[in-house]
Parts: C-alpha cells; structure tokens; sequence
C-alpha cells in the first residue's frame, strides 16, 4: 500500500510505554507492525509501574504530563482526569484521524476516545484490558451495588454501545459483555504476546549468572509487584525451598512491604531488582531456569487475564509455572511449556507452587530446555507480536468500511 493510502489512527492509552521503560509496550509492539496505518499513541509521562517521569521523543508517540499519586485515593482520579483532558487536546489538534483507539482499564480514556471520534466523526474502538467496575468490586475498592457502582456501570455500558469494535485480551469475559446486550460478533480477541526475536540475549548464560551472583535453580517474576499479582506467595514458596533462588524484578504498589517481609523473615533466597526495560529482559532471562506466573487469587484473574510477562518468558524459552486457573492454565498445559500450580479449594497455594519448583529443579537440563522450547515454538505460531498485529489491524479495517 502506498503511503498516500494510509489511514491514521489516534491511540489513547495512558500507561503505553516505549521499549526503553519498563513494563506494558503492547501498543508501541502492535501498532509499530501495522501495515496499513500510521499511529500516534498518546501515553502519559508517568510511568505506572515506578511512578516516576520519563522523557521520551519518538515518531508516533507522544506523553501529556499526568499528576503525581500514591495509592487509590482522590490523587489517583486527578492523575486519571489529567490525563483525560491532555489527550483530549492532543487529539484535537492533530490534521487528520480516521478512527480513534481508545485502551482502558480507567473509564475516562475510553469516554475521551468517545468525545474525539464524535467531534472527528470517525470510528471509535475501545480495547479492554481490566473489567472496571468489576475488578474493583473484587478488590474491595468498591461496593457492588453502591451509587458509584451504578454510576460507572452506567458508564462502562455506554462506551460498549459507542464503540464500533470491542477489543479484548482474553476469551472468557464472554458472559461479562452478552450481560450488556452486546453481539459476540463485536467482541474480537487480540491477545498479549511477545517477538520471539526480541528475546535473543546477547551474553552468554556463565556471564549472566556471575553479574546477577546466582546459582542453581533460578526463578524469576518480571512485572509490575501490586495487588492484583498476589506475590506474598512466591515469599512463602520461597521459605519452603531455601535451596532455589527467586529474583522478583519490577516495581509496584506492593514492593517496599514485600522487601520489609523478605527481612523480617530472613528469606536470603529472594531477591528484588530494579525493572528493566523490554529491550534488556533477554539478558536477564537467560541466567534464569523457570518464569513465574503469579497472580493474586481473585475469581476474575483465575478465570480470564492475558498477561505479558507470560508471553515474554515462553518467547525466551523459560519453562512457565503458573498459578492461574482458566486461560492461562490452559494454555501453559497445552502448549506444554510448564506447570500448573493452581491452588483447587483445601489446598495450601504456598505448597503448591513450592511442589512444581521442586519438580522443575529436578528434572535434567536438557528436559527443561525442551520445555522451554515447546513455549517458544507456541508464542511463534500463535502469539507473536506479528500475529497479533495482523489481527488488530483487521479490526481497523472492519472499523472504518
């Protein structure tokens, strides 16, 4: 296609990030890919997972500043509104837009997403990440039932009747979205995923392992370390098998507390790392024997979710645990790429994962490389970046006929 022809899409997404963050580059990943399309994804200037500024200049990609927070109080919906009303801004000052994406979970980019596309008159679709208010009834930051519930109930059914396409992560919110009178056929999957290419270390496994000081058995979890992740249990795993090593690599909400209990109750086996960039995971990866999947035991994550960091250790040939049922389950078992450490009602979930770490650390290195290379060959077939980017693009183009 000639670049006269390409159409241009305006991407709303507060929490994208460029490779050189780390955490969440779904977008910068899928939408870089594209083959019809030009992309401007509007990010905040915030990173989510550390909270700190980042300055980054790029073609197709631009920050507008987002306030400060800490925690889930009012802070944290002026971080929300401000971006909002920066993107609104950014997006009515660009020349020329044929669809608007708009990513959640907060409600406010969609419903920006919304405003744009009318004022533009051009398509909306709507990516759903998180099922707000859902999730935060299931947290506890929510009443179900409560005004507000209503209210941004309200709200979610009303980007869903806007949108022209729904974009998911995941299969099994599928009753979720036939409660709001919605067809199957507005939904489309686009999972997560990871380039098998990106994943190619440039130092060897020896020289890995001396720089991190590590041997043995190595386990790793790179991600965000909040509430949802539920990683109390890795802690506890870890004080059943002293023997392996667990690095928790990333930041959250979550990570101060998670060191003080590591101190308090001596566990010289965990250790916590700075995040590290997409681009610098495979070097750190390769020191490593088994990827973590760990998230906390919350119905809605155990039954549907499609997190990166899974996609990204079977994309650099790390035997997966994970802890998730539903989904994720599925298709670690499937592709048999690892272990499922699933905690069925009456058993110890700490026992569990402790038992397949055992049973990973065990088995002859060969074995688990195999293991490694079966989750590898899996992300190639069926959840590369590319993949998926052909499939969005698909979206777009159903979108705007």
């Amino acid at each position: 296609m000639s670049q006269s022809r390409l159409r241009h899409v305006l991407v709303l997404n507060q929490f994208a990030l460029p490779r050189t963050e780390g955490g969440g580059t779904r977008h910068v990943e899928l939408f870089g890919r594209l083959r019809g399309w030009t992309s401007l994804i509007v990010a905040g200037n915030r990173n989510n997972y550390t909270r700190r500024k980042y300055h980054h200049r790029a073609p197709g990609f631009v920050t507008v500043p987002v306030t400060s927070y800490e925690g889930n109080g009012p802070k944290r919906i002026l971080n929300w509104l401000s971006y909002t009303v920066g993107a609104i801004w950014v997006g009515l000052r660009q020349r020329h837009v044929d669809l608007v994406y708009a990513s959640s979970p907060h409600l406010l980019t969609p419903l920006a997403g919304w405003f744009l596309a009318k004022v533009r008159r051009v398509p909306l679709v709507v990516e759903i990440r998180d099922l707000w208010p859902r999730s935060l009834v299931e947290f506890g930051f929510l009443r179900e039932g409560s005004r507000l519930h209503r209210v941004l109930t309200a709200v979610e059914g009303f980007v869903y009747r806007q949108a022209a396409r729904i974009v998911v992560v995941t299969t099994g919110w599928e009753d979720h979205f036939a409660s709001f009178g919605l067809p199957p056929e507005k939904i489309v999957v686009v999972t997560n995923g990871a380039e098998p290419e990106d994943f190619v270390p440039t130092v060897d496994r020896d020289t890995a392992r001396r720089e991190l000081d590590v041997d043995g058995t190595v386990l790793v979890f790179a991600g965000a370390h909040g509430p949802k992740d539920g990683l109390d249990v890795v802690l506890d795993a870890a004080a059943l098998v002293p023997n392996a090593t667990f690095l928790l690599v990333g930041d959250g909400l979550e990570k101060k507390r998670l060191q003080q209990r590591a101190r308090d109750e001596g566990l010289k086996n965990v250790r916590f790392l700075d995040p590290r960039p997409k681009e610098r995971l495979a070097d750190l990866f390769v020191a490593c024997d088994v990827g973590l999947h760990i998230v906390a035991p919350v119905e809605l994550f155990q039954k549907a979710m499609s997190p990166n960091k899974l996609y990204d250790y079977m994309a650099a040939g790390l035997p997966v645990i994970t802890n998730a049922g539903g989904a994720m389950e599925r298709l670690v078992l499937e592709a048999g790429c690892g272990l499922s450490a699933f905690a069925r009602p009456g058993s110890d979930p700490a026992r569990v994962l402790a038992d397949c770490v055992e049973q990973l650390a065990d088995q002859p290195v060969d074995e688990r490389a195999a293991i490694g290379r079966r989750g590898r060959d899996y992300v190639e077939r069926n959840a590369s970046r590319t993949v998926m980017a052909a499939r969005l693009e698909d979206v777009l183009d159903a979108a705007t006929r």
